[in-house]
């Protein structure tokens, strides 16, 4: 007989009252069954991080019942916190700490008796890979071995239910996928029932439920391959002749029977609303002759049909002259100039060489992916390349202008949206356009308008007066490209723009970047989702300081090919390439 650790019956929770109160979760009911994997996915503002919350004690439902461990948490929030390990999405590690020291801090902060410490905390460490690292403080680990030493912390007491509040969101595919194995381990070592929330639905997939949430409902609750169904013969890979992939995708994206598309290989990935044959889709009279080959339905196809569905949105073209006005787009990419040049760049930190000598040349209006591990070196380049940070050696030019000889010069021809909100949170939404569009020398009539578009073009008008810091993610990264863009720069550096936000939003911030792109904007961006490199013209893959691979992604997936064939996507060939070098100890940069 099936029994459930955590249940929720018709509950409802709410934050704040009157006209501006928000209801997180609405009438929700839920079960998560013993020693199963289950993914909690949906947009940002689902009310995910809500129902962690709540089902760790650590609010109070308005209504409704919750029952975790065979506990009311209303009655018993402290007995059940004894019992159950949480992890949230910024886990308070101690930067100061050493890792030995932070796991004593847990293990004291949890009550766990001083001789059974020791053997919990070499299990631990060889499980998470931190064994020979205890001794080195948390602040100066990568970021995937700080989402490992937060597991470890959570894992202390052996937890009958752990509840992971994106535990993976940030981390290179490498640190993702050994972040993945030991959760998995210690589910069949020790029969933990898991609730994850996930921006990764390769993640998702990969669990024994999935539960969609939206709006503070759910939506649905499945095993993955109940999902597939529902989209099975309706996904199809289209390519044209002659005709790029962002070409191509910005021309079937309108059409009213494509439900997504995206870029994907050598062509464009499309879900459609009904059944459809591939030489019915090769009819299309306008784009004429088109090639449609069907292609297996993934998680991914399934939740983008049933969130659109649900929400009948319809998907904006949006008001491309709006985004970047003025710039005329050049129409041989062959005659496109060289706007960045990094020539033998290094950057040494102390004894410590983070950058080893790069070479790399982006073309105005390419669109130029900076992809690698954590401590790869991509942020410390990019702080370099916007003046941040002058290099030990070599040279950086933008647009014409060397960089360590005329930072300020060169600033003001970019936009810069930084890895981690870097917005003022006590500022509201108006007062951060307003603050941005002062501080890049905007004024009268020209910073209204910009204001105006920013308002409009990124759908702000709802939260004009919430403080930044209170935004969920999805409208934080709105506001931060909003502000990138206020001066209509003609060069845009985009630091992991879309981590740890839902796919709807994803594909609304890939679908900007390509109307910037199509109007002559050079945007360089580093990206974790190895599905959101196949978007870029070219890219590089950096391995800690080192270029290892550099092309279009067609060219990377052949470098990292086998027995003549390419890798089958760009996650695979970005296992592969980094896998081929041996791993040194890993040290954020």
């Amino acid at each position: 007989m099936t029994t459930s650790d955590l249940q929720f019956r018709h509950v409802t929770k709410t934050f704040g009252a009157g006209p501006s109160a928000v209801r997180a979760l609405q009438d929700l009911t839920l079960e998560v069954n013993h020693g199963t994997i289950t993914a909690l996915v949906g947009p940002d503002g689902a009310g995910k991080t809500t129902l962690m919350r709540l089902a760790a004690g650590l609010l109070l439902a308005d209504s409704g019942e919750i029952t975790v461990l065979g506990l009311d948490v209303a009655r018993s929030a402290r007995e059940i916190q004894s019992r159950i390990g949480y992890m949230p999405q910024h886990f308070g590690l101690y930067e100061d700490l050493s890792v030995k020291e932070n796991l004593e801090l847990y293990a004291d902060l949890q009550g766990i008796a001083s001789r059974e410490r020791s053997a919990r905390f070499d299990r631990l460490l060889e499980m998470t890979g931190l064994a020979p690292f205890p001794n080195r403080m948390a602040g100066r680990l990568s970021g995937g071995m700080k989402q490992k030493l937060g597991l470890a912390c959570a894992l202390l007491r052996s937890p009958q239910l752990l509840l992971l509040d994106e535990p993976t969101v940030g981390v290179d595919p490498v640190s993702r996928r050994e972040l993945w194995q030991l959760i998995r381990q210690f589910v069949e070592e020790t029969g933990t029932t898991v609730l994850m929330s996930t921006a990764y639905l390769d993640e998702a997939e990969r669990c024994d439920h999935i539960v969609v949430l939206d709006e503070g409902k759910v939506l649905t609750h499945r095993a993955p391959a109940e999902f597939l169904q529902a989209v099975t013969g309706r996904v199809f890979l289209l390519t044209k002749k002659g005709w790029t992939r962002r070409r191509l995708l910005e021309a079937v994206s309108p059409r009213e029977e494509v439900v997504d598309a995206v870029i994907e290989g050598d062509g464009v990935r499309v879900v459609l609303s009904e059944t459809l044959s591939p030489g019915s889709i090769a009819s299309w009279k306008d784009l004429d002759p088109l090639e449609a080959a069907p292609v297996a339905p993934r998680f991914e196809d399934a939740l983008l049909d049933l969130l659109r569905g649900e929400r009948q949105t319809e998907r904006r073209a949006g008001s491309e002259a709006a985004v970047i006005s003025g710039a005329t787009p050049v129409p041989d990419a062959q005659q496109r100039e060289t706007v960045i040049e990094v020539h033998d760049v290094v950057r040494k930190f102390g004894a410590f060489t983070a950058v080893k000598g790069i070479s790399f040349d982006v073309r105005r209006g390419e669109v130029f992916g900076l992809l690698g591990a954590n401590g790869a070196g991509k942020t410390t380049t990019f702080r370099m390349l916007c003046g941040l940070l002058p290099p030990t050696s070599g040279k950086l030019k933008l647009a014409g202008i060397d960089v360590r000889r005329a930072a300020a010069a060169a600033r003001a021809r970019i936009g810069y949206m930084a890895q981690k909100f870097s917005l003022y949170g006590t500022l509201n939404v108006r007062e951060n356009l307003a603050f941005f569009s002062r501080a890049y020398g905007l004024s009268g009539a020209r910073r209204r308008r910009r204001m105006e578009w920013a308002i409009e073009e990124f759908q702000l008008a709802s939260v004009l007066g919430t403080l930044s810091h209170a935004l969920p993610l999805g409208y934080q990264q709105r506001l931060a490209f909003a502000c990138a863009l206020m001066h209509e720069p003609d060069i845009l550096f985009l630091d992991e723009p879309t981590s740890g936000v839902d796919p709807l939003a994803r594909r609304e911030f890939w679908h900007r970047i390509d109307q910037l792109a199509a109007r002559d904007v050079t945007v360089l961006v580093t990206t974790h989702f190895m599905a959101e490199a196949e978007y870029c013209d070219r890219l590089v893959i950096l391995r800690e300081g080192v270029i290892l691979a550099t092309g279009s992604p067609l060219d990377i997936r052949q470098q990292a090919g086998r027995d003549g064939k390419p890798a089958p996507d760009m996650e695979e060939a970005f296992l592969r390439l980094v896998a081929e070098r041996p791993r040194a100890e890993e040290v954020r940069t």
